[in-house]
């Protein structure tokens, strides 16, 4: 197949999935519970594409663990972006090295 007809095909389910909300709920949504529910769906979807990369960036588990820890200690004391970023990447090499 052309690589243009992939990107038609691509552009219509991404059409078709954002069309269909717009389809089935024309009324404004009133419950409390399916407002929450729907509230966290972008964290939920975020978490499920991030932690797999995560874990499997590099090739030893026990490294992308040790900067997966040292992220969330750091991101805890709300330190900014880039030196959590930073640490957590110094942090998995160092654990690289001696494992």
């Amino acid at each position: 197949m052309s690589t243009a007809l992939y990107i038609l095909v691509m552009a219509g389910v991404t059409y078709i999935i954002r069309m269909i909300p717009f389809t089935f709920f024309k009324k404004k949504i009133k419950s409390q519970f399916v407002k929450s529910f729907l509230r966290y769906i972008p964290y939920a979807v975020l978490s499920a594409m991030t932690i797999p990369a995560i874990f499997y960036s590099t090739g030893n588990i026990a490294a992308a663990t040790a900067g997966t820890l040292a992220a969330i200690v750091l991101a805890f004391f709300d330190l900014p972006l880039i030196v959590v970023a930073l640490s957590a990447s110094l942090a998995s090499y160092i654990a690289g090295m001696f494992m």
